[in-house]
């Protein structure tokens, strides 16, 4: 039972005493009174019952009043005086108590805030020395950020369950998509599975395991993936190794280094257009000069006028030579490097490339047979690609085909990849012709052809014709990845890992899952956001005009994750909240729409917990768009207000400003989206610890917690 209920019951016991010591003296009194005394009494109490029951009343109302007096006095101050105490102690060591009440009150609060004084200046003596005392370790930590940023490759260190727990700022521009509202795919605790498809991650992890098992003294898997935007993106994978397990140290987490090598590969193949050219190209020049020479050798009689004329045409033919060896080098020199190895690629990404660049150039439709999902094949897969559009083009032009078939089928270690369509046999001068001639690659000729891109793997490739269905194909036999060889029942002791710089806290963190509510608070990773908008009443039509947000990982905020963005709302703001944010309809003028925003904001804070002040009211506005936009928020929602009221419930007021001042939270940019976004997030990490001290720890405490204040009553 609470101290203000322990009060109101004694006061209203103490009361129920004295009417019933009085009911009794009256009791008493009556029955020592003759018939005539009492007839008497009996007239006076009816003339003035009335005013009896209004006295009765009277004293009832002074009761209550007294007695919320006092629960004000000996409860209510104490318990407001304990809470900002708390305040000082755990949170903000800078606040002081405003002194109220009686001359006893007002001495304890004058002691309190003395002692704060004096613990103020303790924890700023104790800052100072853990300051200095951490100077070196700060300095290493700078050294590692300079390290990173000035790496040439891109580098993400990710936990085993893909979560990013490390990157530089080159991992992030790669994987930078032409709309800037894009560039929040990588960050701290953000999955890696957004940028690269999560069977090129769980094939290489599974590869990398056997090696760690296998003892491999360097064990790294190599792997080649391609970006949303088209780029080809070569990685390799090193595993962090955790403690050991059994007779293997067990992966816990890996190391990426990323390379785009799509210019690589077309440099590749560049470089074979010049070597064609000064091979092919300059056969003519060497036979001329050759054809002269011999003649001036086999005819050493010939006259003067004659040998001028045979060495003009060996001058000519070798200044024509010269002339394009020197533009051969001077325009592809940087492309004379050697190609790439052969890399594991998986086949339904292939197939689905081959599909998009056969309908964007050629116009065709392309279907596929059924795939054997854990398919790979071992293949230059840039080679490959330019080698299906040049077999469709050739049957397009030759057949009139609207469209064609792809169909790969595992035959032992090799793949058969077939593509397929409907026509007339083709003759076997055509055919030869097709696999003889270079294909082009990036609109340049290559040396390259089909014969030679198979055996250049190790394969063939061959045409047939049924004769009965009118069906053609022509088939490549092209090796299938193997899967890495199981470790020998006895094996040798695994390396040390690399030496420990960082403890990365977030290797330790379950990933994110459908049982949320039973995570701690401080593992949980969360979205802090806020909106402006045109008016109050999205219902009336009010719409969004500004999304602010900021990212909270591992228990601190990430100042360089960040979402920021205006919306034009296609209608005018109301002057009232342009008075409150000043962002006016000329300010909102070509930024982009709600509807290219809130997807933008959904791959921003997926996987996260949602945390605004008020934050009934921002998801009210962002649920009327579901509908028209197709995004949903469905992810659970933290309101800061309703968690002040839970953490401070004896506190009068609970809005941003008054909750920033209790906690020592500066307010920056209020009344922007991203400014109050950044003050709810401080403040929230500010009141974690004190709802811990109450009790709440887990996302279900906080949710049970904030549903029992009156604020959880206010709905939108």
């Amino acid at each position: 039972m609470s101290g203000r209920a322990r009060l109101a019951l004694w006061v209203f016991g103490a009361a129920a005493t004295f009417a019933g010591v009085v009911l009794l003296f009256g009791v008493g009194l009556w029955s020592d009174l003759n018939d005539a005394e009492r007839s008497v009494v009996a007239e006076v109490l009816d003339a003035h019952s009335a005013t009896a029951i209004a006295l009765a009343l009277l004293t009832l109302a002074i009761l209550g009043i007294a007695t919320h007096l006092l629960v004000q006095t000996l409860i209510g101050a104490p318990q407001r005086l304990g809470e900002e105490a708390r305040l000082i102690l755990g949170t903000n060591t800078e606040h002081r108590i405003t002194p109220r009440g009686g001359a006893e009150m007002r001495s304890l609060t004058e002691a309190i805030n003395e002692f704060a004084a004096r613990h103020g200046a303790l924890e700023r003596e104790v800052a100072v020395r853990v300051g200095a005392a951490t100077e070196r370790l700060q300095e290493e930590k700078n050294r590692l950020a300079a390290l990173m940023s000035e790496l040439t490759q891109s580098v993400m260190v990710c936990n085993i369950e893909g979560r990013i727990l490390l990157y530089n700022q080159r991992a992030k521009q790669l994987f930078l998509g032409a709309d800037r509202m894009t560039d929040s795919l990588v960050g701290l605790g953000r999955s890696i599975f957004a940028v690269i498809e999560r069977n090129h991650i769980g094939h290489a992890l599974d590869a990398l395991r056997t090696r760690v098992r296998r003892a491999d003294s360097a064990p790294v898997v190599n792997l080649v993936t391609a970006t949303r935007s088209g780029q080809l993106i070569r990685a390799r994978m090193a595993p962090v190794l955790g403690a050991q397990a059994g007779s293997a140290r067990e992966i816990t987490g890996y190391v990426l280094t990323l390379e785009d090598v799509t210019r690589e590969m077309q440099a590749g193949y560049r470089r074979d257009a010049v070597l064609h050219s000064l091979t092919e190209g300059s056969r003519s020049s060497l036979a001329s000069i050759r054809a002269a020479a011999e003649t001036m050798l086999l005819h050493e009689e010939m006259d003067a006028a004659r040998q001028r004329q045979f060495l003009k045409i060996v001058s000519d033919e070798a200044r024509t030579l010269s002339e394009r060896v020197s533009a051969a080098v001077g325009d592809s020199g940087d492309d004379l490097k050697t190609q790439l190895a052969l890399e594991e690629v998986l086949a339904l990404d292939l197939v689905q490339a081959a599909q998009r660049r056969i309908g964007q150039q050629l116009g065709l439709t392309v279907s596929c047979a059924a795939l054997e999902e854990a398919l790979w094949l071992n293949v230059d897969s840039y080679a490959l690609l330019q080698a299906l559009s040049h077999i469709a083009s050739r049957v397009q032009g030759r057949c009139a085909v609207t469209d064609i078939g792809l169909a790969l089928e595992r035959a032992g270690r090799m793949v058969h990849l077939d593509v397929v369509w409907s026509g007339p046999e083709i003759e076997v001068e055509a055919l030869s012709e097709w696999e003889t001639e270079p294909f082009s690659a990036s609109g340049q000729e290559s040396r390259l052809s089909l014969r030679e891109l198979s055996q250049r793997h190790g394969g063939e490739s061959w045409y047939q014709h049924d004769r009965g269905s009118g069906t053609s194909r022509y088939r490549m036999l092209l090796p299938a990845a193997q899967p890495a060889a199981q470790p020998a029942a006895a094996t040798a002791p695994v390396a040390e890992g690399r030496p420990e710089f960082y403890d990365f806290d977030l290797f330790q963190q379950s990933g994110q899952n459908a049982q949320l509510d039973e995570r701690a608070l401080a593992e949980l990773t969360f979205t802090v956001f806020d909106t402006e908008t045109t008016g109050l009443d999205p219902a009336a039509g009010d719409e969004i005009i500004a999304i602010g947000a900021v990212r909270i990982v591992n228990g601190r905020m990430l100042p360089n994750e960040l979402f920021d963005q205006l919306v034009d709302p296609q209608r005018s703001v109301s002057p009232e909240s342009k008075a409150v944010h000043g962002i006016d309809r000329a300010m909102l003028e070509g930024q982009p729409r709600i509807a290219e925003v809130l997807p933008a904001f959904a791959r921003f804070c997926e996987d996260t917990v949602l945390v605004a002040h008020n934050a009934a009211f921002d998801m009210r506005f962002l649920q009327v768009k579901e509908a028209a936009t197709g995004i949903r928020f469905s992810q659970p929602v933290l309101d800061t207000l309703l968690l002040s009221a839970a953490a401070h419930p004896n506190q009068e007021t609970h809005s941003l400003e008054a909750l920033a001042a209790r906690l020592g939270v500066h307010v920056v940019g209020r009344h922007t989206a991203l400014g109050d976004a950044l003050v709810t997030g401080e403040s929230f990490l500010k009141l974690l610890p004190i709802l811990a001290e109450r009790g709440v720890r887990t996302l279900k405490d906080a949710r049970e917690a904030a549903q029992r204040t009156y604020y959880a009553r206010i709905k939108y």
